[in-house]
């Protein structure tokens, strides 16, 4: 039997609006947000799926509660943190440009696209990998346990290392991805 994932991420909030690093801050999605939102239900529409994950953020909830207006059959949500957005550490909320201005073009792009630093007391995508990657070989397994299709509300960061992993590409072919508010990645699982 073939289940299926449906992964994607959440809609635009006010710091990905302004150009700020937001990672684990609680941000909330605009209006134009709440649009992408519903770009997606609408891709999702003749899907179906009877367990949804999102991560503690709002964004992520918020954007799945948009999805599941149309999905009665899904009857399971959990709540799961290896998902999240990567951590920035102490660039949150500061604006990508002040980086660049204030900090250097050089760490800028080291932090915000190598894949193995780390910003001042943030996450790698190495690091991000490591949590993702137990995230995947967890969900394989309840959904075969449970023989179910499920749904992913997700963050940018994370859904490029659950790419990675999934489809099997290179870490320079990763950093490189711009993960848009308005797809839905597929996966199959066997």
């Amino acid at each position: 039997m073939v289940n299926k994932i449906y992964l994607f991420r959440h809609g635009q909030t006010t710091y990905n609006r302004d150009g700020e690093f937001t990672g684990r801050v609680d941000a909330r999605l605009t209006k134009r947000g709440m649009e992408d939102a519903k770009i997606i239900a609408k891709r999702l529409m003749k899907k179906k799926f009877g367990v949804a994950f999102h991560t503690s953020l709002t964004r992520s909830m918020q954007t799945l509660k948009i999805i599941l207006k149309d999905h009665p059959e899904c009857v399971g949500l959990i709540e799961d943190d290896r998902m999240i957005e990567r951590s920035y550490g102490k660039l949150e909320g500061e604006s990508h440009w002040d980086v660049v201005r204030e900090k250097n073009p050089e760490k800028y792009d080291k932090w915000h696209r190598d894949f193995d630093s780390r910003p001042p007391g943030g996450e790698s995508f190495a690091d991000v990998e490591k949590r993702v990657r137990s995230f995947i070989k967890d969900l394989k397994k309840f959904m075969k346990k449970n023989k179910v299709n499920v749904a992913i509300s997700s963050h940018g960061n994370s859904i490029r290392l659950f790419r990675k992993i999934m489809e099997k590409s290179s870490e320079k072919e990763t950093v490189e991805w711009f993960i848009p508010y308005d797809k839905v990645y597929e996966y199959s699982v066997r």
